[in-house]
């Protein structure tokens, strides 16, 4: 029996997408996991220390040579997508095209959201970086002008009275023509082609238990979620968890050269 880590973010798409697996409700010949949750910036250091065998990270993440090192991506498990994109909220309105003057918080240097608004604000620096649950409450503190908001934070923060300024899916679409890469799935480039079609066969198991019998990995999924209304973990599962989930396919890896395109065009594409 092999065991390998597996790490993903407790995040309701994550664990709609990991619950049967977590649950002992799929069990893969030969196969178990060490599972390892943790939020998306903690798992893509780990992917640059090479720590896992098989991990959810940001694309941005996978622009980095220490992780390409390490990693191959997965067919299977991507959050990408069209009108998912992380947003860009304020305590007051103004224009989009201030915010490079903005004092502005991100989920977190390897986030594909950081990666975003710096496309967007053509490089400005970014004036700090928080886990994604504490960027709204920072914001409306008033200790930065703008937060870059993702996961369950888009659908919660007209509660906190926050303003949306941007959406940068949006503007990713409408430059591009293309969906928006946010994270996917990689494994260990040292495991064998065997065991890479069966971690991918155990994912699209997972992921088909999840779908048919959803009931049966709600309370797996309400037990790790940052925002526990059910409404709230039933919209973030419906848009993060699409077909480019469970197969990326032709478009969703144009999405993705088309993301490492742009990336090139920043002086340091990831760690600034």
């Amino acid at each position: 029996m092999t065991t390998l880590t597996l790490g993903y973010s407790p995040c309701p798409n994550d664990t709609y997408i990991f619950g049967a697996l977590a649950l002992g409700l799929v069990r893969p010949p030969g196969m178990t996991f060490d599972i390892r949750l943790a939020d998306v910036q903690t798992l893509n250091e780990w992917a640059q220390a090479g720590t896992l065998d098989v991990t959810k990270l940001s694309f941005a993440a996978l622009l980095t040579p220490e992780v390409t090192a390490h990693y191959d991506l997965l067919e299977v498990g991507a959050a990408l997508g069209r009108n998912c994109g992380p947003l860009v909220v304020a305590r007051e309105s103004f224009s989009a095209d201030t915010l490079r003057n903005k004092r502005i918080v991100t989920p977190g240097r390897l986030t594909t959201a950081h990666l975003l608004i710096r496309l967007f604000t053509n490089d400005a620096p970014v004036a700090a970086e928080l886990p994604f649950e504490r960027i709204m409450p920072a914001v409306v503190n008033g200790d930065y002008d703008a937060g870059v908001i993702i996961h369950e934070s888009r659908f919660v923060y007209p509660t906190f009275g926050l303003t949306r300024i941007l959406d940068l899916g949006m503007w990713w679409e409408q430059s591009t023509g293309l969906p928006l890469p946010l994270g996917g799935i990689a494994v260990r480039r040292t495991l064998d082609a065997t065991q890479r079609e069966q971690i991918s066969q155990a994912l699209r198991e997972s992921l088909a238990y999840a779908d048919a019998h959803p009931t049966a990995v709600q309370p797996y999924i309400a037990a790790h979620a940052q925002e526990m209304a059910a409404d709230v973990q039933a919209q973030h599962i419906a848009l993060y968890v699409n077909a480019f989930t469970r197969d990326l396919g032709d478009e969703g890896r144009r999405a993705i050269a088309a993301l490492r395109r742009h990336a090139q065009g920043l002086s340091d594409p990831v760690q600034r």
